[in-house]
């Protein structure tokens, strides 16, 4: 049948034409694939083509058109899924989710047990709302609580929250005058120690077999003194033999070289390097281009450029043997020189807004 002849049918047809009005208004891809297969179904195309055309079984395609046939277009609309009825109360699952944070277990009455584990969970829930859970279902109702089996975290229960708010809003006040343009850097300015003997992590890895990565079991490595440019995401760093007030010195007139004596603020910790005497002169001498601005006691997470270590660590030094001082001292030059060709990577990553 020619295309012209078919159209004008096809507007003779009340019913092809609701169908039509039907496909044009919806915008739900399940919805559609009714829609066409009553379409089809009605110019006359072949159940088993239909099942072809729109990839679903036979069965499926019957299941369509006598959904049709029985209740019309009323009759394909997508049936809100019915669910489970919970176990649970609203109440008693919010219960659940604030017992989990804000308590441990030995404080419900489970003794000598401190970490929530889905077991404990399971047979708390029992024994308190006399609801039996299964492994899956106990898992289950805590991702729908939006609670997840995590590692934490460590915070320095010595830090002081008032210093560290005080030293966010000096902070802001700078980022202010380097976007400004009354200072012209912000640098953190850090020191870590690279071992050879590093933590292992998660790795791919043929399964049913474990990779094994060789050790001395000593603990050389690369001493490390970096700066991180707030604005910019340049990293520049130097390796040291140790750490010493003579090598922070040093470190101090490479950054004036190498930002050719701008107005720079240094971030950084009171590490007894950081404060001691033979620095002052040089402090006092370029005070007019070098302000320096310490950290609260306390407060790594403060440092911007602490989270390159993890960075370097995690990409090139987790799970891998180096027999000798001078291959991590490679492999860490080439990390650098690898992220500052692209720094602003580095700033999405490292440079949050304080």
């Amino acid at each position: 049948m020619k295309l012209p002849k078919l159209l004008e049918e096809d507007r003779n047809n009340p019913e092809i034409m609701a169908l039509k009005a039907a496909i044009k208004a919806n915008k739900d891809l399940r919805m559609h694939e009714r829609y066409q297969t009553i379409l089809l179904d009605l110019h006359g195309v072949s159940k088993k083509d239909i099942s072809k055309i729109i990839g679903r079984s036979l069965s499926t395609v019957y299941n369509y058109i006598n959904a049709y046939r029985q209740v019309g277009i009323q009759g394909l609309r997508l049936k809100p899924p019915t669910g489970r009825k919970p176990f649970l109360t609203a109440e008693q699952e919010q219960r659940v989710y604030q017992t989990i944070v804000n308590q441990t277990p030995v404080d419900v009455g489970f003794p000598a047990k401190m970490n929530w584990t889905s077991p404990i969970i399971q047979k708390w829930i029992e024994r308190d709302f006399g609801v039996l859970y299964s492994d899956r279902g106990t898992r289950e109702l805590l991702y729908r609580l939006k609670l997840n089996f995590t590692v934490p975290t460590y915070t320095l229960a010595k830090a002081d929250p008032a210093k560290q708010e005080a030293f966010v809003q000096e902070s802001l006040k700078n980022i202010k005058k380097l976007l400004n343009r009354e200072i012209d850097r912000i640098l953190f300015i850090d020191e870590s120690m690279i071992r050879d003997y590093q933590a292992l992590s998660r790795t791919w890895f043929p399964k049913g077999k474990q990779k094994i990565v060789p050790t001395y079991g000593k603990h050389h490595g690369a001493k490390l003194i970096g700066s991180l440019d707030y604005e910019t995401g340049e990293v520049f760093c130097t390796q040291e033999i140790q750490y010493t007030a003579q090598e922070f010195l040093s470190f101090l007139e490479k950054l004036l070289t190498k930002y050719n004596n701008q107005n720079i603020v240094l971030v950084l910790d009171n590490a007894k390097i950081h404060h001691a005497a033979l620095i002052q002169p040089f402090l006092q001498a370029h005070q007019s281009v070098l302000t320096l601005l310490y950290l609260p006691p306390y407060s790594p997470k403060l440092n911007l450029i602490e989270g390159l270590w993890g960075w370097l660590k995690e990409s090139v030094m987790n799970n891998v043997f180096f027999n000798t001082v001078q291959k991590i001292r490679k492999a860490v030059q080439g990390f650098i020189h690898e992220i500052n060709k692209t720094p602003n990577v580095t700033v999405d990553r490292l440079c949050v807004q304080l």
